[in-house]
């Protein structure tokens, strides 16, 4: 399996050294796309994949799989023309698809193609947890509750512990669009961006981001608090986002599925 990466930063540097270097996965990175030609040439020379600033070239060299590792923009502009050139596809910014009629214009192309876009469960777990109760529509209420320090949100001089936010995913998603992915990834899974409820916490004495998750319905209830340590050298990316994008990876493929 050759994979391509979209990416240069935090992410795409720790899949380059897992899957060339540690070979934890059954395949290789042959090929990275981004803007930042220093960035990409670092990663060419240290990881022997070949970068690409121009997208045409990357998409026509010899990849099976696109793993976007950028950011929403890059998920937004190049979702559909990797599908329409036959790829699979995973995609760790999910904020993408807070778009509902895009999303459905990516499900629509990836099935014209026969192709496959895979959302990785990135920060929180339980993702199949709501899936499976909401099977036959018997979910009725999903909370997520999130803690960061205030650094993590952009902010700065708070003392105490501040709600930021209490409302439907939806609207965390537009007012925090690089914080909340993990809402998203819920509401999906789950009842939907519009009935399910986000509280977001700064908080000065949490030294991990938080989520804790709570779920009602036919099946019983649920409720799962992660903690998350950081990616290390970038406070703001949690290091289980790119876990479960390599477990995507690992997973293609494979005959038997868990979960």
């Amino acid at each position: 399996m050759n994979i391509g990466i979209m990416g240069t930063g935090n992410i795409a540097n720790y899949l380059l050294e897992s899957i060339n270097e540690e070979k934890q996965i059954g395949g290789t990175v042959t090929a990275i796309f981004g803007r930042n030609r220093e960035a990409g040439g670092q990663l060419e020379d240290k990881y022997k994949a070949r970068f690409y600033q121009d997208f045409e070239s990357f998409i026509g060299s010899d990849i099976d799989i696109v793993v976007e590792a950028a950011a929403v923009e890059v998920a937004a502009a190049y979702s559909l023309p990797v599908l329409e050139n036959r790829k699979d596809l995973i995609v760790s910014s999910i904020g993408a698809f807070a778009d509902g009629e895009f999303l459905e214009v990516v499900r629509k192309t990836a099935g014209a193609n026969g192709r496959t876009v895979q959302l990785p469960s990135g920060a929180v777990g339980g993702l199949d947890l709501l899936k499976s109760a909401n099977a036959t529509g018997g979910l009725e209420k999903v909370t997520i509750t999130t803690r960061k320090s205030p650094a993590s949100l952009g902010l700065e001089g708070i003392s105490g512990e501040r709600q930021l936010f209490d409302g439907p995913a939806g609207e965390a998603i537009r007012k925090f669009p690089k914080n909340v992915n993990v809402a998203l990834a819920l509401s999906l899974a789950g009842i939907g961006t519009e009935k399910t409820r986000v509280m977001v916490i700064a908080d000065p004495s949490v030294e991990r981001n938080t989520h804790t998750i709570e779920a009602e319905g036919s099946f019983g209830s649920m409720a799962a608090t992660i903690e998350n340590l950081p990616m290390p050298g970038n406070p703001k990316t949690s290091y289980l986002a790119a876990l479960s994008v390599l477990a995507a990876l690992k997973n293609q493929g494979n005959p038997i599925v868990i979960g």
